[in-house]
C-alpha cells in the first residue's frame, strides 16, 4: 500500500476552498478542516452510528410530519465564523431549514447541530461544539455521550448569548429542543444501543 498523500499545507494553513477540492489522500478516510490542518477523524463505534442513525430518523420524521422545510442532514460541513477560511467542522447531525440548492458543499444557516461524544475524542468534539456557538443561525447544540445515556444541550438565550454551563439530561429526563420543536425521553434517542437496557 502506497503511503498517504498529505496535502501542501501552506504556513498560513490550508483554506477550506483547498479542503473541498482535496482528495484526503486517496485512502477514504473522513476528514475535518482544523485551523488550517486537515485532521483525520476515527471510524465512528456501533453506538455511535446507531445512535446517529437513530436520531436522524426521528427528526427526520418530526419535521415532515410537522410539513417543515428543514432537513436532517448526516455528517455536513460547518463552516464556523472565526478563522471562517480555515476551519470545516463536521458535526454527527446537523438541521438547516435553508433549501437544498445545487452545488451546496456547507450547510447553509443550520439552526441545530448534534455531536456523539466518544471518550476517545472528548476534547476534539468540544472545541468543535465551541466554534458552532460562532454561528448566529445556530440555536441549539446537543452533545450526546456513548460511555452512558446522557447528554447536554447547548442553548442560545434570548439576549444571543449562550449559557455558561450546558443543561444536563439523563436516562428518563424528557429532552425538548426548541429550535426544531421536537420532544422525547432521552431514552427513546438510545433506542437500540447497549445503553438503552444496561440503563434498565
Amino acid at each position: 500500500m502506497g503511503a498517504v498523500r498529505r496535502p501542501a499545507i501552506p504556513s498560513a494553513g490550508m483554506t477550506v476552498a483547498a479542503f473541498l477540492d482535496w482528495d484526503g489522500g486517496g485512502e477514504g478516510e473522513r476528514y475535518q478542516l482544523v485551523d488550517g490542518e486537515p485532521r483525520a477523524m476515527a471510524p465512528a463505534s456501533i453506538t455511535h452510528g446507531i445512535l446517529q442513525s437513530t436520531i436522524a430518523r426521528l427528526l427526520g420524521n418530526h419535521l415532515a410530519e410537522r410539513g417543515a422545510q428543514c432537513h436532517v442532514v448526516t455528517a455536513p460541513g460547518v463552516q464556523p465564523r472565526v478563522r471562517s477560511q480555515h476551519n470545516m467542522r463536521i458535526p454527527d447531525l446537523g438541521v438547516t431549514c435553508a433549501p437544498d440548492e445545487r452545488g451546496l458543499r456547507t450547510l447553509p444557516d443550520p439552526v441545530l447541530l448534534i455531536e456523539i461524544l466518544s471518550p476517545s475524542n472528548e476534547s476534539e468534539t468540544w472545541d468543535n461544539v465551541w466554534t458552532y456557538t460562532t454561528l448566529p443561525s445556530v440555536q441549539e447544540i446537543l452533545v450526546l455521550e456513548t460511555s452512558g445515556l446522557a447528554a447536554e444541550l447547548l442553548r442560545r438565550q434570548p439576549d444571543g448569548s449562550w449559557p455558561e454551563s450546558p443543561l444536563r439530561f439523563e436516562a428518563d429526563d424528557t429532552l425538548t429542543l426548541d429550535s426544531v420543536g421536537f420532544q422525547a425521553t432521552l431514552r427513546t434517542l438510545y433506542s437500540g444501543t447497549h445503553l438503552a437496557r444496561s440503563a434498565g
